[in-house]
């Protein structure tokens, strides 16, 4: 079987070159002819475990391929996946179609045979119907349908995400759709995965309801997280506690500064306009949405009460920028409130990302030359006020914290990702300070 996937992102990439796996013929299209150039000597744009190795290797089998030219590979698809970007449209947070019909239009140019045309990227409920006017109107008599296939990956384990998945969902209209798509992911259908099929529409609104239901989770224990600040719990044990209900489940129930990434903040904002269009608002996402967005705006006040009893102006060090670890994606990341708040408020800062330093500088902009932007976790600290740590990287768990109090000017440590224990920091002789734990 031959595909073609429209688009080279995190997603794009990450479907194609696991479908490459699989034993698939995959066309990657994107416009970007420099991408497409590094792409063909197997040189990615991000960073993702495992997924340079498997690019490389699916090309030098000639299962994989990167092309400028949708039209040199359109007819010969048996499914022509859509998988480029839906940022929140600026001004209204409704998620911005451009590209996917963008994608849709060249589709109908070039199309001439049979070919299903999916939805890889995550599109509001009604966007198959758009894309399958915008082909119809320009090839009235070709023959073609339109489904919706929503991706469930995580930044950081996206290969095993893809091949290992908890479900399969797709939503397709007629039998020859669902035909095609069910043999495509036959790999997984002999593993027994869970393959969904449902309308289009639903399909759709599955993949917004399922973020916006994690991002609830998160919201959820981050308020109850200061709670417990103010009663003297502990979030920690709290999160234990209810985790243990099967109902509830122990994933996405972590405190910490609030959540970011490429899905979350988009998801849930466009389900919010998508339910307040159709007359029917989703109060409890809407709060979810603005609880999260306070959170990442004032969660630098944390980090200055742990600083009020030493001298100003103080030097911070900052470990992690990234929305999450194993990732170099900053996409709306706790660390661009946080970082800009501090240096209003005149702080000195010295930072470090193990993957995420050269686009933090990127999207920081003219706060960027403001920042010492350090070669490891041991040069940021020494001689700062306090180090905070914001993204829990597997490195930052095992820090010589011995190291850490020695370099420091005052030994003041602020986990908001509470990865250390209290009592084991109180033995070291830090003045620690985490989330939601007395």
């Amino acid at each position: 079987m031959k595909i073609t996937i429209i688009g080279t992102g995190y997603v794009g990439l990450v479907t194609g070159t696991c479908f490459a796996e699989f034993g698939v013929q995959v066309t990657c299209i994107d416009k970007d002819v420099k991408k497409i150039k590094n792409l063909q000597k197997g040189i990615i744009p991000i960073y993702e475990p495992g997924l340079k190795d498997l690019v490389r290797k699916n090309i030098k089998e000639k299962r994989l391929s990167f092309d400028t030219e949708l039209k040199n590979s359109i007819n010969d698809a048996s499914a022509i996946f859509i998988a480029v970007g839906t940022p929140s449209r600026r001004g209204d947070g409704h998620a911005d179609l451009k590209y996917v019909y963008a994608a849709a239009d060249e589709i109908a140019e070039y199309l001439d045979n049979y070919s299903v045309i999916v939805n890889k990227s995550t599109v509001p409920i009604g966007t198959g119907r758009k894309v399958f006017d915008i082909i119809k109107k320009k090839k009235p008599k070709n023959k073609f349908d339109v489904a919706s296939n929503p991706e469930f990956l995580r930044e950081g384990s996206a290969i095993n995400d893809f091949m290992r998945p908890d479900r399969v969902v797709i939503g397709c209209n007629s039998e020859k759709a669902k035909s095609i798509l069910k043999e495509l992911y036959r790999p997984l259908y002999l593993l027994e995965t869970p393959i969904l099929f449902t309308k289009t529409e639903t399909a759709e609104l599955i993949k917004y309801a399922a973020n916006s239901f994690l991002a609830t989770k998160i919201t959820f224990i981050n308020e109850i997280s200061d709670l417990c600040e103010k009663v003297g719990a502990n979030v920690n044990d709290v999160s234990i506690g209810i985790g243990l209900d099967g109902r509830i489940g122990k994933k996405f129930l972590h405190p910490g500064p609030g959540y970011g990434g490429s899905c979350f903040p988009k998801d849930t904002l466009a389900l919010v306009r998508t339910a307040q269009d159709y007359k029917s608002p989703l109060n409890l996402v809407e709060h979810v949405v603005k609880s999260n967005s306070k959170r990442k705006k004032d969660i630098f006040k944390k980090i200055l009460k742990a600083l009020r009893k030493i001298k100003k102006p103080y030097t911070i060090t900052i470990l992690g920028l990234t929305f999450k670890p194993n990732t170099d994606d900053m996409r709306d990341s706790p660390s661009l409130d946080v970082i800009p708040a501090l240096l209003k408020n005149n702080c000195k800062l010295k930072v470090f990302d193990p993957e995420g330093m050269e686009e933090a500088k990127k999207i920081l902009g003219k706060f960027s030359r403001k920042i010492e932007w350090s070669k490891d976790s041991y040069t940021a600290c020494n001689g700062s006020d306090a180090v905070v740590i914001l993204t829990e990287w597997n490195q930052f768990r095992a820090l010589d914290l011995k190291k850490i109090k020695k370099i420091l000017k005052n030994p003041i440590l602020i986990d908001l990702r509470n990865i250390y224990k209290p009592d084991e920091m109180l033995k070291i002789g830090l003045q620690y300070h985490s989330i939601g734990r007395p």
